[in-house]
């Protein structure tokens, strides 16, 4: 076992103040490590100094380059660097779901203002527009016509290039409501469903959702944690939808995944079970 842990952040959430406090509990010896305070000298060992690294930094950028810092001068970040790249990005996330024959919404990709129409013609309204990185439902736009469309489009196309690239996702017919689901190691150890606020369609609980405890099937747990091992995952939070023709889709893979709510609504305690995976699991 390693005692020596590092929580490495760049915005402090609830989340991370109980995994500083349940490693303190089981004795070890923590500390937290503001990202946008780190530097990484990257020609001596800094390993020593880390030991296990638990990388919860929101920006994706942030968090891919700070792991592979320090995972190339030997460190353990939990999750890895290959892990960062893919569940950060939806693109790289769905590409390699689907390779595994996962369920996924169907989607496209396009990189113009005219390519996009055009796909989203074959694709179908209404239609999702999603950046490719991103959380908090941010920058995520329901297309419900080709007008509505043509205008969200137009305005991201005077952005940044990142929101050039154009991920477009069916609107999956389904209940008001999502589910999130952590798996750390081989488990599930905890789901909710997320319901959308009255007159809503996102679900995300920063925008006002509900939650209540999802029951833990067989189906859920192989499928999360099939998902989780595709993206070479150990934490990771999985989204899933419930089509009413297709069942179960996997719609994202989260690898510095939220948990309040999932503790808050179903007791489990996930900050003690991440704790004990990363100092007790060397791989």
């Amino acid at each position: 076992m390693n005692s020596k842990l590092t929580i490495l952040y760049d915005n402090i959430r609830w989340e991370e103040k109980a995994l500083y406090e349940a490693a303190r509990k089981k004795g070890l010896d923590v500390k937290t490590v503001n990202c946008t305070d780190l530097f990484v000298d990257l020609s001596n060992g800094v390993a020593e100094i880390y030991g296990n690294v638990l990388q919860r930094c929101v920006s994706y950028f942030r968090s891919l380059h700070s792991t592979a810092a320090l995972e190339g001068k030997g460190v353990r970040v939990v999750n890895g660097f290959n892990t960062s790249v893919i569940a950060g990005n939806k693109l790289f996330a769905h590409i390699e779901l689907q390779k595994a024959g996962i369920a996924t919404p169907k989607s496209m990709l396009a990189f113009s203002q005219d390519s996009a129409l055009n796909a989203l013609e074959k694709l179908g309204y209404p239609s999702v527009l999603k950046p490719t990185i991103g959380s908090w439902g941010r920058l995520i736009a329901l297309l419900k016509d080709r007008d509505s469309a043509e205008s969200i489009i137009e305005d991201r196309e005077h952005m940044f290039p990142l929101y050039h690239v154009y991920y477009l996702e069916e609107f999956v017919k389904r209940p008001p409501r999502d589910i999130r689901a952590v798996v750390i190691g081989d488990r599930l150890v905890g789901a909710i469903y997320r319901y959308s606020p009255e007159g809503k369609w996102k679900t995300n609980m920063a925008l006002g959702g509900r939650a209540e405890t999802c029951p833990i099937t067989k189906e859920l747990e192989d499928l999360c944690v099939k998902a989780s091992k595709v993206l070479h995952g150990e934490i990771v939070g999985v989204d899933l939808m419930e089509s009413e023709d297709q069942g179960l889709l996997v719609h994202e893979v989260n690898n510095t995944t939220e948990f309040k709510n999932v503790v808050r609504v179903t007791g489990a305690e996930v900050p003690s079970l991440m704790i004990d995976y990363i100092a007790g699991s060397n791989r």
